[in-house]
């Protein structure tokens, strides 16, 4: 009898060990399911997320930010694989998706870019930063849907970056702002010895994306302009802004480095940087590849001007740079959104954006704080409201190296400017 007793307390202690231990499981799911909410998932699994992207100026501090997120975020580690400089993000990107070794995170330009890839992407819309973001970040990468696809990177310009220094040793006391004056400033800077420009015409997205951007960007309405060349009412041959952009890459290969056509990204930078050229023709976000070369240069941006009009001229191209975005049949997409929650909301994440990549933030709940000079030039371009767009995520998708081939040529003297102008135009139209 005792024996019998015994056993049915101890069967009974182990039902209820049991029930507690089911309804302890039954908590911990329901606290970690975190469907929508970006939030990790709990428990001891690690999951690995594929993060692709092209900004070769930030690997490594990207890579240091990684780091401190897997810190914080044991259950979670973050690849990273950078394709850019030289390189063709977007062919690469695609060979990804064609090998089926689709990216968790990658790069997306918006607008026609966003239309190619939007099957792949997942809709960010109710994301807790997207209340943060400035209205110009939305604009990329949401859709006629109203859905928005894509979290700004950052807010960029670029034009011709300028040595103060090499400038004034030279006797340049203004800085030009007309193509006439910018000639005149070159040839000052190469009596004195000085060579003006690290042209880095061997990277077609310097020159068929970030040159070619500037008559674009000078019509009087670009979006009308590039819609026109879409249904035929407009045209480049004839276009007052593209015969005039002749100047500025005769100017910029009369003054320029020795052998501009094999002159890759890193070797124009690092001609500026070192102290070999005045001039660069690129963006704020060269701005820690220089200072690592050279910590106390001295440097602002001019414009890229195509005529003598100093309204039209003075004015430099800023924009949206590109977008992270997320591969919607990601297996860990929830780590995925909340990996790009926190480098936005956390402060080192804040942080690295600020003082470690040198951004400007596309958003208003960071404080552009720890800007270099180039940063700060492009800053006030914006508030004086002396700036242009970038159009060239509006163009049919591979025109840009096409035309970038045909400026080369020209830069070479195998074809004539009237023939630059036509092939311009027929590359338009075959693949618009």
């Amino acid at each position: 009898m005792k024996k019998s007793r015994f056993l049915l307390i101890c069967i009974s202690l182990l039902l209820m060990v049991g029930i507690i231990a089911g309804c302890s499981n039954d908590s911990t799911t329901d606290g970690n399911s975190n469907e929508g909410t970006g939030e990790s998932k709990g428990g001891d699994e690690v999951v690995t997320l594929n993060f692709f992207q092209f900004k070769v100026e930030i690997a490594d501090q990207l890579q240091e930010m990684i780091n401190e997120f897997e810190a914080e975020h044991p259950n979670i580690k973050v690849k990273l694989e950078t394709v850019g400089g030289g390189a063709d993000y977007g062919a690469a990107l695609k060979a990804k998706f064609a090998s089926g070794e689709k990216p968790d995170i990658f790069n997306n330009g918006g607008f026609k870019e966003l239309e190619l890839w939007k099957e792949h992407l997942a809709d960010l819309s109710n994301e807790p930063w997207v209340e943060h973001v400035l209205p110009i970040g939305k604009v990329p990468t949401t859709d006629t849907d109203g859905k928005l696809y894509g979290m700004p990177v950052n807010l960029e310009g670029y034009g011709f970056v300028y040595n103060k220094d090499l400038f004034e040793q030279a006797g340049i006391t203004e800085p030009p702002t007309t193509v006439t004056e910018l000639k005149a400033a070159a040839q000052k800077l190469k009596d004195n010895g000085i060579t003006p420009f690290a042209a880095g015409y061997g990277e077609w997205w310097v020159i068929g994306q970030h040159l070619l951007n500037i008559p674009f960007a000078q019509q009087d309405d670009p979006t009308a302009f590039i819609e026109g060349l879409y249904d035929g009412s407009t045209t480049i041959v004839g276009n007052e802004q593209f015969t005039a952009f002749k100047e500025v890459i005769d100017t910029e290969i009369e003054f320029g480095n020795e052998n501009p056509l094999t002159t890759d990204y890193n070797t124009q930078v690092t001609l500026f940087a070192s102290g070999q050229t005045a001039m660069l023709q690129q963006g704020n976000w060269t701005e820690n590849m220089i200072t690592e070369v050279n910590p106390e240069i001295n440097m602002a941006f001019l414009p890229i001007p195509i005529n003598d009009d100093e309204a039209a001229s003075d004015r430099l191209p800023v924009g949206v740079p590109n977008n992270w975005v997320l591969n919607k049949n990601s297996e860990h997409l929830e780590e995925a959104k909340l990996f790009l929650n926190w480098m936005v909301s956390s402060e080192t994440g804040k942080r690295y954006i600020t003082e470690e990549f040198a951004f400007i933030p596309a958003f208003d709940n960071i404080e552009p704080t720890g800007l270099g000079d180039l940063g700060q030039s492009i800053l006030e371009y914006s508030k004086d409201d002396k700036t242009i767009p970038w159009t060239w995520f509006s163009w049919p998708d591979g025109a840009n190296q096409e035309f970038a081939a045909t400026i080369q040529e020209y830069a070479t003297g195998k074809i004539d400017y009237e023939t630059v102008l036509e092939r311009l135009q027929s590359t338009w139209d075959n693949l618009k």
